[in-house]
């Protein structure tokens, strides 16, 4: 993806709503106010965050993403920032791990460790709130430009997905499967898996 299109995809989503699900889980998170954005991009996420007084530590591995951030949240002791990979990053101990429409960009061979890394990172009863995408989305497709956009796109199905959650609580699933248009005329299907789950306790549910 270009400098001038990422640039755009900043543009129109710095002052984006906040997504239902989001809303939904921080609903659900119990202890410290301590989140984990993956993949922070313009900061719209960490807005809402400290805005129901969260801790938040943020990465994204594009460096507009981060310069937006630090310019944007340059006051703020709260929002801690760096230039990371998801295999790269050092998660802190958090009660809630943000990860929508990024986790489309972990490359596979690190994807088991990753979310590992991320499982182990969150306290018990921790949230996670992300997605995957789908199987019959257009970048999961042979005709998506893997060299003009993102050579290394992850792709996952139902099963493989909840194989990942069995150390959760899966409190909501919702799956996207519609086709439409992007921001810029461009036709597109979306296969999306959005998923909030809470973190089992090591004797179980309680």
């Amino acid at each position: 993806m270009s400098t001038r299109e990422i640039s755009n995809y900043y543009d129109s989503t710095e002052r984006s709503d906040t997504r239902e699900d989001l809303i939904f889980a921080l609903s659900k998170v119990k202890g410290r106010n301590i989140a984990v954005d993956c993949g922070c991009g313009a900061g719209s996420d960490i807005a809402y965050l400290r805005s129901n007084n969260f801790t938040v530590h943020a990465f994204d591995i594009e460096n507009e993403s981060i310069s937006r951030c630090r310019k944007r949240f340059k006051d703020d002791e709260q929002v801690i920032l760096s230039r990371d990979s998801f295999n790269t990053f050092h998660y802190p101990e958090s009660s809630l791990v943000v990860a929508d429409a990024s986790l489309f960009f972990c490359p596979e061979k690190y994807f088991e460790s990753v979310w590992l890394k991320i499982t182990n990172s969150l306290t018990e009863g921790g949230i996670f709130c992300g997605s995957f995408l789908g199987p019959k989305d257009t970048m999961a497709g042979p005709e998506y430009d893997k060299e003009a956009f993102w050579n290394d796109t992850l792709v996952m199905n139902e099963s493989k997905i909840k194989k990942h959650l069995s150390n959760f609580e899966l409190l909501k699933w919702t799956e996207h499967d519609l086709s439409g248009e992007t921001t810029d005329g461009t036709p597109h299907h979306w296969h999306i898996f959005s998923i909030v789950a809470r973190k089992k306790s090591k004797l179980g549910n309680r």
